[in-house]
């Protein structure tokens, strides 16, 4: 098994790399998913869950932001010749997204003001590069 490595905030992050390619395209997930929760973190969000599950439906990341609760979808790709990551969260995803989040808020009696952000992780070679979009979408029935 190979280990490949990404710099980011001065901090090396070791994911191990299996030979397959379903199985490195999860191990990018898994990177993207490891910098999304340390860029969250570094900026004052508190991480509540991570890959939490409801049925089939998972959220990446359940944060607070203050007065909201996060609800995040991360999106890594090794290109964006294809467009950027944040754009393959499509109306599906996004009702996926709603349905679990919806499930979270009622298990844990949340009164908090929800908010659906994307994160958005590009790798290219050992350099990330992350857009965080805070209201990315906003719920519909």
């Amino acid at each position: 098994m190979q280990t490949r490595h990404f710099w980011l905030f001065k901090c090396l992050l070791y994911i191990p790399i299996n030979t397959s390619p379903m199985a490195e395209h999860n191990d990018i997930g898994k990177a993207g998913e490891i910098l999304a929760q340390k860029h969250m973190a570094e900026n004052g969000y508190t991480i509540l869950e991570k890959n939490w599950k409801h049925g089939k439906d998972e959220i990446d990341i359940i944060a607070t932001d203050g007065k909201f609760l996060v609800i995040a979808e991360v999106k890594t790709r090794q290109s964006n010749r294809l467009g950027e990551p944040e754009l393959s969260v499509n109306r599906d995803k996004q009702r996926f997204l709603v349905r679990a989040a919806d499930a979270y808020i009622q298990r844990h009696t949340i009164s908090m003001e929800t908010r659906f952000d994307v994160v958005s992780v590009l790798l290219k070679g050992d350099k990330a590069t992350i857009n965080h979009i805070a209201d990315a979408f906003y719920p519909t029935l």
